[in-house]
């Protein structure tokens, strides 16, 4: 029950790789840590793993709304943990990995989830802008790395989920510190998949890449420190691009249940690329020809798939 089968796309290279280590074969009973929790995306890779049969530690930034995530996901069966986590402190990501290991002894997948969208042209960008982009998207992503990872590579199982976004592989205007966050967060990403190969271990780690789906990232700034207030003024080209933002988000054609799926199938493959959204891929292409051709950036907003 629960097996996971290895899939046909497995190399026998990579399969002779992995001989002699354990590899993760099943998700009962095992342990599945998630920042950003309460979010959309948070929420649906909660509900996909418990549904495996795995135990849950949660964590998200807003205490109230990670009350009513752990709530709903108890009534509906699941095991769950939670705790009200800042991921750009080191000391909260230390404490949720105690938390984690205390109630149910071990770690197992670990998705570092957590992140927010300030928009706008990049000279509007404020220090605390960048403060705050960069300490939840990159800081908390490279301290999920940093606590979870030796717990894997300790039980020589487990599975790192980096949640990026297709700003980590194309760079569209008004989206700056965003996007610079992001490109990181994948860096960071390929960067630990190659470790890991070299430290011959069974953990593996994959970025999540989607693009637009419904989900609360437009209003991200309800969670912004007061410590970090945006006290920059919003020109007309800010508030267009963060009322597009809400356009563009709601009118998303995949679900966060979507991408969660698309986030499980890509663990049990032990497959690092997430891409969720073919249409972008046209984007995608056409900077990487950019690059190479050494022409000047097309806006990628604007190429057709």
């Amino acid at each position: 029950r629960h097996r996971l089968r290895p899939q046909a796309a497995f190399c026998a290279a990579r399969n002779r790789h992995l001989s002699g280590t354990q590899r993760m074969q099943q998700f009962k009973d095992k342990v599945a840590v998630i920042t950003g929790a309460a979010g959309a995306l948070g929420m649906a890779l909660a509900a996909r793993f418990a549904g495996e049969g795995m135990r849950l530690a949660l964590a998200d930034v807003d205490a109230a709304a990670l009350a009513k995530t752990e709530k709903q996901l108890k009534a509906a069966g699941a095991q769950v943990v939670s705790l009200p986590v800042d991921v750009s402190q080191l000391a909260d990501i230390k404490a949720l990995a105690e938390l984690a290991l205390a109630t149910w002894g071990g770690v197992h997948v670990v998705c570092n989830n957590a992140g927010v969208a300030p928009l706008g042209p990049v000279w509007e960008s404020t220090s605390a802008d960048w403060d705050w982009v960069l300490g939840v998207n990159l800081r908390g992503v490279i301290n999920g790395v940093q606590v979870f990872t030796p717990l894997l590579l300790a039980q020589n199982e487990g599975h790192i989920v980096n949640t990026a976004s297709v700003a980590g592989l194309v760079s569209p205007p008004g989206m700056g510190a965003y996007a610079v966050s992001k490109h990181a967060v994948v860096a960071l990403s390929e960067c630990l998949y190659h470790d890991l190969l070299q430290a011959k271990t069974a953990v593996r780690c994959s970025v999540l890449c989607p693009a637009y789906f419904p989900s609360g990232i437009a209003d991200s700034e309800r969670n912004r420190p007061a410590r970090l207030h945006y006290d920059g003024g919003k020109s007309p080209a800010r508030q267009a691009q963060e009322a597009g933002l809400h356009r563009a988000v709601q009118s998303g054609k995949l679900s966060a249940d979507d991408i969660a799926g698309a986030t499980l199938q890509a663990v049990i493959e032990e497959r690092f690329w997430i891409l969720t959204h073919p249409k972008i891929l046209g984007a995608v292409r056409m900077r990487m020809e950019d690059v190479l051709a050494g022409r000047n950036p097309t806006d990628p907003l604007g190429v057709k798939s």
